[in-house]
């Protein structure tokens, strides 16, 4: 039994381990996956929470100044990062 748990450890079989956390040490779904976010000791990953922040974060389409904003413009802002 042990071994089969071995076996399907980290891949799409795993029901009980997040796949995508264990290949990139974050999950897509976060705090609402409903499986297990297993950290391991060591990892090449870093993760930079937040560290792009989309112009229309706030109000979705829109900019501060309450102008609607081209999804050009965006695209350019996030490839400029």
């Amino acid at each position: 039994m042990a071994e089969h748990f071995a076996s399907i450890f980290g891949t799409e079989k795993d029901r009980v381990n997040s796949l995508f956390y264990f290949k990139i040490g974050a999950c897509r779904h976060g705090d609402r996956c409903s499986r297990l976010h297993t950290k391991p000791s060591v990892s090449p990953t870093l993760l930079l929470s937040n560290m792009y922040q989309q112009p229309d974060m706030i109000t979705p389409g829109v900019d501060a100044q309450g102008n609607p904003i081209d999804l050009r413009k965006i695209q350019d802002h996030f490839e400029g990062l």
